[in-house]
């Protein structure tokens, strides 16, 4: 996948004079001179960017696990190798609208990049290897470095403009900006939100909730506090305005913020005696598992499916909307909510998806873009964050064909935590504030909650015939007088509860002190 040996990548260039490997960050090289012997060629179908790395006879330092290479226009460019032979790429055939193909040196294996959400964009050296691959074929292209601060438009490979970001979406917030790459899908010069209830001048939009905008300003032309913060990425007025006029709609936006590293704390692991087949405590932080069962080990999942379900209404609908209220016919809900309904607010809908488990407000969400692929969306989503046993058949969890293991679980629930906490959050309280249209349903009944358990502090539970009592619950407790939080996640359970507490109750007796 797009994380593996991510650490240990680094893209080399050559000297002519010396073949010494020197490492190249950000270089702009001019079109049609190569200052290096390349180690690759690229390959050019449509707007699709394939590299091939060539095994070089002479030794490189370091092995690169993946690489990327872009190419702008039909056709195909040729390179001259370490022996002085011409490379000549051949097409791979048939129109496609990946941006990017991913190919292993060593297998050949083509992995494609799609648009979206891309949790290896998040990684410092995938990134770069990205960027430079665009700017070697000359593509035009906005970067957006949310860790640095800057955004960068790119003229035909050429850096054209460099200007600061003055504010991105608040950490875990639903209007974060994660990683990935993008397309611009519209323009407005002067964008009413409809969430914020102010206008954003010098609007570009980029998939679902996504915009690159200027300051923006109440209807009566007051400016918006310097606090502010509706999201999005905000330039000062006159820088947006130069990146609006220099970019146009489909121009791909790479967006980085470096991934949260694991700390260091560490257990000293021991595995209870549990008849559930499948369970796992681990420290999400620190990424060390307690106890477990197989990790890989697929079962059904049933409701937490809903997880990614939430994650994905974040990416690509907008939770200000008021949507129709049409009662799905084909799932049933314990608590039936939809009835009599006209409309209702995607936020609300949320609420009842994420507290009451609803099956109906499950399959609203999903017809916002159509059914099919809304859960074309989740199965991406899987891939995109390294989820290789996990499929998604629906968005309610309610079909036997939705699996995933407990290793996978703890991977989605490590990234919702670290860039989608309001999901976890809502899990627990369905009264957070907010400035979406809320609560239209009123209270609502937690089924995530454990009795008598007062460190819980988010989490799903679920429960069909075929995958038994489902469960992923997360917990603040002390550890050598650190706050820490644990995830439990229990597949084909016969005793949710008891199980949630005995592992618990495992991990504060050899740890919590």
């Amino acid at each position: 996948m797009y994380n593996e040996e991510l650490g240990a990548r680094r893209f080399y260039a050559v000297n002519d004079s010396e073949d010494t490997p020197t490492i190249i960050r950000g270089s702009l090289i001019p079109d049609g001179k190569y200052l290096f012997t390349p180690r690759a060629y690229i390959e050019s179908v449509g707007d699709t960017i394939t590299i091939h790395r060539l095994l070089t006879a002479k030794p490189v330092r370091i092995a690169l696990s993946l690489l990327l290479i872009a190419v702008a226009s039909f056709g195909s460019l040729s390179f001259i190798n370490n022996n002085g032979q011409r490379l000549l790429a051949s097409s791979i055939g048939g129109g496609t609208n990946v941006p990017v193909i991913v190919e292993n040196p060593y297998t050949h294996d083509q992995t494609p990049l799609n648009y979206g959400v891309q949790v290896a964009m998040s990684q410092p050296n995938f990134f770069t290897e990205t960027r430079e691959s665009f700017i070697d074929a000359g593509k035009t292209f906005i970067e957006a470095d949310l860790t640095t601060m800057q955004l960068r438009f790119f003229k035909d490979g050429v850096l054209n403009e460099q200007v600061t970001i003055l504010s991105k979406g608040k950490e875990g917030s639903w209007w974060e900006t994660p990683a990935g790459l993008y397309q611009i899908k519209s323009k407005e010069k002067n964008h009413f939100s409809t969430f914020g209830h102010v206008y954003q001048p010098w609007s570009m939009a980029f998939q679902g909730n996504f915009f690159i905008h200027g300051w923006p300003y109440y209807p009566d032309g007051t400016p918006v506090e310097e606090g502010y913060s509706g999201g999005c990425v905000r330039l000062s007025n006159e820088d947006a305005e130069k990146i609006y006029n220099l970019a146009s709609v489909n121009t791909p936006v790479l967006v980085y913020e470096q991934a949260q590293t694991a700390d260091t704390f560490v257990y000293e692991p021991k595995i209870p005696d549990l008849e559930t087949p499948h369970y796992l405590i681990a420290d999400i932080e620190s990424n060390t598992v307690l106890a477990g069962s197989d990790l890989d080990s697929e079962a059904p999942i049933a409701s937490l499916v809903k997880l990614m379900t939430a994650l994905v209404a974040a990416d690509y609908i907008n939770l200000d909307k008021n949507v129709s209220a049409s009662h799905p016919t084909f799932v049933q809900s314990l608590i039936p909510r939809l009835q009599g309904m006209n409309t209702v607010s995607m936020y609300s809908l949320m609420q009842l998806l994420l507290v009451e488990s609803s099956n109906e407000a499950a399959e609203v969400i999903a017809s916002q873009t159509g059914r099919e692929q809304f859960i074309k969306y989740m199965n991406e989503k899987a891939v995109a964050l390294g989820l290789d046993h996990t499929t998604f058949a629906d968005p309610s969890g309610l079909s036997a064909d939705n699996v995933s293991t407990v290793g996978d679980l703890l991977r989605l629930v490590q990234y919702i935590y670290n860039n989608r906490r309001f999901i976890i959050d809502l899990t627990d309280n369905q009264n957070l504030p907010t400035a979406y249209i809320s609560g239209q349903f009123g209270e609502l009944e937690n089924f995530n909650k454990i009795k008598d358990l007062d460190n819980f502090i988010g989490g799903k539970v679920g429960e069909t015939e075929a995958a038994g009592q489902t469960s992923i619950s997360l917990h603040k407790i002390t550890v050598k007088g650190q706050n820490r939080i644990l995830a439990i996640i229990l597949l084909g359970s016969k005793q949710r509860n008891a199980d949630v507490n005995e592992l618990l109750s495992y991990a504060q007796a050899r740890f919590a002190y």
